[in-house]
């Protein structure tokens, strides 16, 4: 096996290839260019997504050269691997604006220098078409019956296929075949559910090109208690700090769970191998390498500076809250809500507080928290749970710049900022 296939491996990347032996084979001939496909369905990626982009930088590395595809002709349709329902159909322009977006993710976390990594959008081949043409030259290479043995398409036809979708499998494949015909291309690499559509490319090529190509995939990953990893109680962890404050982002990582801390070291660092074994070794503090993990990821996705910023932040709230305290410490980083300094001297009800601070999403959810012993205040020197739905937290809860700490659960804080302290 090439050791660039085996570092994949070793660090838990690889899943299936299409000829482990033929493509070890052609990598100890030289470079091998090869794409990630990624279509713009919304304005961020989210750390899902990321996997096989932490892929290309390995084999970049290795001396390869990675194409990120950007999918702005596919996503016209809709992908319907993974997917229960058929995608929500979004205009041109809004594709449009997403793929200049994930484009710019990918060039910060990736850095497209047009040799050892660049970018192509499938717009380009797509988007001309001629139907009779595409169905002639390309559509006369698939076999229904055979594409309906693929995991995707047999999924969905239990809750209903779209002839649109139907046709997905067969514009990924000629997007195989024109980055082969372009630039060499001659690896596709993705997630497991990916392994149909690649699978479908590598035969196409073989028909009309008469060459040998590969596809390779990578396992979906998810936690040890077998969640969809980057799952939040937000949402998906997202690249965009718009969407994903930077607290959060680092956070996530700061807290999964001590089964998962080497294997994410493995897959979302680049840190050695043998470093990754010793923050994890036997008698090891776990905390110490989730810490070096968030750091290590949030820098990668969001840059240094971010990344020290949410550390001090996250060191602010956790030593603030142990002492039931929102004094002391850079607290600049912490999650943070300005509310009305009046509505603490009328006395403001914990469950109202809790919503209002973003650490509920509804009153519900406020009320289930606090009955449930998960609501905590801090002031008085000590963090206390609120206790009953019914408590008010008065203006005497707030510390000399009219701040308080909030937790909810075990992990989440929030500060408190009152209008007038700030």
């Amino acid at each position: 096996m090439h050791p660039a296939i085996g570092n994949l491996q070793t660090r838990g990347f690889f899943q299936q290839c299409t000829s482990t032996d033929g493509l070890s084979r052609l990598m100890e001939e030289g470079p091998v260019t090869f794409y990630i496909g990624c279509d713009p369905t919304g304005p961020s990626l989210h750390i899902g997504h990321m996997v096989p982009f932490f892929a290309l930088r390995h084999l970049r590395e290795a001396g390869h050269k990675g194409i990120a595809l950007i999918g702005s002709g596919t996503a016209r349709i809709g992908d319907p691997s993974g997917k229960s329902e058929m995608r929500k159909v979004l205009s041109y322009e809004t594709l449009d604006s997403n793929a200049g977006k994930i484009t710019a993710q990918l060039d910060r976390f990736i850095g497209f220098d047009g040799d050892t990594a660049w970018t192509a959008d499938n717009k380009d081949w797509l988007a001309g078409l001629n139907y009779i043409d595409f169905l002639r030259e390309i559509g006369s290479h698939f076999s229904v019956n055979r594409m309906l043995t693929f995991e995707a398409y047999r999924k969905r036809l239990e809750t209903g296929l779209s002839f649109v979708e139907f046709n997905y499998q067969l514009l990924q494949s000629y997007d195989f075949l024109e980055l082969y015909r372009r630039f060499g291309c001659r690896l596709q690499i993705g997630g497991d559910d990916q392994w149909g559509n690649i699978v479908a490319g590598v035969e196409l090529i073989r028909r009309i090109e008469g060459a040998e190509v590969f596809g390779m995939t990578f396992p979906l990953v998810t936690t040890s208690d077998g969640k969809k990893m980057g799952k939040t109680e937000k949402g998906a962890l997202f690249l965009d700090p718009a969407i994903t404050s930077t607290y959060d982002f680092f956070q996530y990582w700061r807290n999964v769970q001590d089964a998962d801390i080497r294997r994410f070291l493995l897959m979302f660092t680049f840190l050695p191998v043998e470093e990754c074994d010793a923050l994890c070794a036997p008698g090891k503090n776990p905390n110490e390498a989730k810490e070096r993990l968030a750091w290590e990821v949030t820098a990668l996705i969001r840059g240094a500076a971010e990344a020290d910023n949410a550390l001090a932040g996250a060191k602010a709230a956790f030593g603030n809250a142990a002492k039931g305290s929102a004094s002391g410490g850079d607290k600049s980083a912490m999650p943070r809500a300005v509310l009305s300094r009046a509505a603490f001297e009328a006395g403001y009800n914990v469950v109202d507080l809790f919503c209002d601070a973003g650490l509920a999403p509804t009153k519900s959810e406020a009320r289930r928290l606090v009955q449930q012993g998960g609501a905590f205040v801090s002031g008085g020197g000590e963090l206390t749970a609120a206790g009953d739905v019914a408590a008010v937290i008065g203006a005497d809860r707030l510390n000399a710049e009219g701040e308080l700490v909030l937790r909810a659960g075990k992990k989440r804080y929030c500060l408190v900022v009152t209008e007038n302290s700030l």
